[in-house]
């Protein structure tokens, strides 16, 4: 019995068959190929097994003699034409396939008796050489700019992708894949996203950051890149940088990056001395009526908060280090006259420290309520306004632009102030100490 007829989509004289005759008790494959328009056939079934009766093949549409069969004990696939196949079970079931349909970059399955189940990226399939070099970068597919989230957005080594009480969609971000030799503990790979101006966008390491501090109301960590020897997956979530926090501050709100706009980037992974590159492609969110300009306004007024809210936050820690240096400092004066007066101007300094620290950041909450008794400071409420105008739809409103605005002379006035402390009450107060022989406050 002819259970499936497949004419090649790269080639009108090449056509495929799949036959069976179980109901002659024989159970062995059947798969045919003809490459002059079924003049002549040759048997293609080498790797599958003798009782594994077979009920369709299909062709990958894009890349030519990447086969798919379907058999009564699952999937096969064969990447030369036919001449071998090899198991391509994953995660579906040992079940009768009854036919495959590749549509849009997914392989299709009918099984009997399991439903249908989807294979829902062919990309990384169609790409793969089976005799690869130890190290390689596939491109990864095109992304919608999408909203939501998926159980397939992580990126850890033992994910599953699954979920027991619903269906899982596909991944929301941009998933890359790469292949690696065997790597020593100490060797260490890096990831870096670019957009089409080779601007840095992102940028991922295996290694984990030895200066991050986790901490309620923080920012989270980085997600780290995998170095297993062979394949290894991982997803960018589209976001840019993570934005600092200032150590034990609790905000509550997000430190995440907004998500990129549409356009094409690169991706470069090194590895010691070797670097790949490959691209891909972030597409415009087809649901909404966004157009270029307003993407652009978007991600230009987005960025420009998360630099200034990155600045604000690492000068806010590094202030706080002049304070607990000068207060060290001062506690160990000596007593006596000699110093009563460095005493005093380092006193006055401190205070300044302190005064702008607090006008800062809200150190005495520690949990969701104590916004109750302790009120936020600048730099939370600079945040906010980065969480509430980030949007699934990416549109910049005006009352945004407006609390900006505010925000933007408060900042102004702010910074005022620290370079008042920088550069003038600083190092008048730095050169005393030196000349006392007592060191000094580092400026940096």
């Amino acid at each position: 019995m002819i259970n499936a007829i497949e004419v090649s989509p790269h080639d009108k004289a090449t056509a495929y068959i799949a036959t069976t005759r179980y109901k002659f008790n024989d159970h062995t494959p059947g798969l045919y190929k003809t490459t002059d328009y079924g003049n002549t056939w040759t048997k293609i079934d080498n790797g599958i097994p003798a009782d594994a009766f077979t009920r369709v093949v299909r062709e990958d549409d894009v890349r030519k003699d990447l086969l798919f069969a379907g058999t009564e004990t699952g999937l096969f696939l064969s990447w030369n034409g036919g001449k071998d196949w090899a198991p391509f079970q994953l995660n579906l079931p040992v079940t009768p396939l009854t036919d495959l349909r590749i549509h849009k970059g997914n392989l299709i399955a009918a099984t009997s008796g399991r439903s249908f189940w989807v294979l829902d990226d062919l990309s990384l399939i169609r790409q793969y050489k089976a005799n690869t070099a130890a190290l390689a970068l596939y491109r990864p597919d095109n992304v919608y700019l999408v909203n939501g989230s998926s159980e397939l957005d992580q990126s850890e080594e033992d994910f599953t992708g699954a979920n027991r009480l619903r269906g899982v969609n596909p991944a929301t971000g941009v998933v890359v894949y790469y292949q690696l030799p065997e790597l020593k503990k100490e060797d260490h790979i890096t990831l870096e996203i670019k957009d089409a101006a080779g601007n840095l966008v992102r940028s991922f390491s295996s290694r984990a950051d030895e200066k991050f501090v986790k901490y309620d109301g923080g920012p989270k960590a980085e997600p780290l890149l995998t170095k297993a020897k062979g394949m290894n997956r991982f997803v960018w979530d589209l976001r840019y940088s993570t934005m600092p926090g200032a150590p034990t501050v609790y905000i509550e709100s997000s430190f995440d990056g907004h998500k990129a706009p549409p356009g094409k980037y690169s991706l470069t992974l090194k590895v010691g001395g070797q670097t790949l590159t490959t691209e891909t492609e972030i597409l415009a969110n087809p649901l909404y009526p966004t157009t270029a300009a307003n993407y652009l306004e978007y991600h230009q007024t987005m960025l420009a908060m998360e630099t200034e809210l990155t600045s604000m936050h690492r000068m806010t820690n590094s202030f706080y280090e002049k304070q607990k240096q000068l207060e060290s400092l001062l506690a160990s004066l000596p007593t006596g006259d000699k110093f009563s007066a460095l005493k005093k101007d380092g006193e006055a300094l401190l205070k300044k420290l302190k005064a702008w620290d607090e006008d800062m950041v809200q150190r005495k909450a520690k949990a969701y309520d104590d916004v109750d008794n302790f009120a936020n400071k600048f730099t939370a409420n600079y945040l906010f306004l980065i969480n509430q105008t980030e949007s699934d739809i990416p549109k910049v409103n005006q009352p945004s632009l407006d609390r900006l605005k505010q925000l933007n002379a408060q900042w102004a006035a702010l910074k005022a102030r620290a370079g008042e402390i920088l550069d003038k009450d600083l190092p008048s107060l730095n050169k005393r100490l030196w000349d006392a022989g007592l060191g000094a406050i580092w400026k940096e």
